[in-house]
């Protein structure tokens, strides 16, 4: 999953704003390189960041989601506003990546019906809050009671099993031995049988672990990703599509006993 960013504060300093033909010129970058899914989000997610109201994430996100689905690939809206949601899911959105975990008052409503698949992110508090002091008592255990609990919600609004992705949320709200403890314990969640997203990309987990700066973690992300895949991801979103495409590629052919073909 390739990350396309519209807003203008990226923690990771690769937001486009509403700049279309920069957003298609990296999206096209992406397929190139060997994305097999486009997240495209228009509201800021990083510790301390303010929301946005609904009419200006629609505004930037909107016109890159109708240009992407013309071009019949796989497409994501990370969003957590039901009114975002269904203009996305209107025009063909493939996957609604909610950070809130459709929580939010009409959430459910809006996304009960159609096809498309639905992430579940754990998150503890708000993006303007969460990095404050963050506690758990088994982080394990409470990450994927959240995720059961909202999973079960989804199927009783009547959505198929088949549509639900759960991601564990690194970084949201976790100190960085909270996230290292859930990297460990990923295989766990990837055993509930429902696919799990895993987002570590040039995140502060790394930078903590490397001492390196948010530009400079290209290496750290594709380990992290690499290690995710190995404890049971099935997608993983990144900035660095090329460069996790070719860990993955070795660690298939490794696995496989010789080349894989992998793109």
């Amino acid at each position: 999953m390739a990350i396309i960013n519209l807003t203008p504060d990226s923690f990771s300093g690769d937001g486009l704003g509403n700049n279309l033909d920069r957003a298609l010129a990296q999206a096209r970058q992406a397929l190139d390189d060997g994305a097999d899914l486009l997240d495209v989000g228009g509201e800021s997610s990083r510790p301390g960041a303010e929301p946005v109201s609904v009419q200006e994430e629609i505004d930037r996100v909107m016109p890159l989601v109708e240009r992407l689905v013309a071009w019949s690939v796989p497409v994501s809206v990370d969003t957590v506003k039901p009114a975002v949601m269904r203009a996305a899911l209107a025009v063909g959105a493939d996957l609604i990546n909610d950070i809130n975990a459709f929580r939010a008052d009409g959430a459910l409503e809006v996304v009960r019906s159609g096809r498309a698949a639905l992430c579940v992110m754990h998150m503890r508090g708000q993006p303007r809050t969460m990095q404050v002091e963050p506690r758990y008592d088994d982080v394990t255990a409470e990450v994927g009671a959240f995720l059961d609990e909202r999973t079960r919600a989804l199927l009783a609004a009547g959505v198929a099993a088949e549509r639900i992705v759960l991601d564990p949320g690194f970084g949201f709200g976790k100190t960085l031995e909270h996230n290292l403890t859930l990297l460990r314990s990923l295989d766990r969640l990837a055993a509930s049988g429902y696919p799990v997203l895993a987002g570590m990309s040039r995140k502060s987990m790394l930078g903590q672990i490397t001492g390196r700066p948010v530009g400079e973690r290209g290496a750290a992300s594709v380990a992290a990703a690499l290690l995710a895949v190995q404890a049971g991801a099935r997608i993983v979103r990144v900035h660095d599509v090329a460069a996790t495409r070719d860990a993955l590629a070795v660690w298939e052919a490794l696995r496989a006993g010789g080349p894989t073909g992998v793109q």
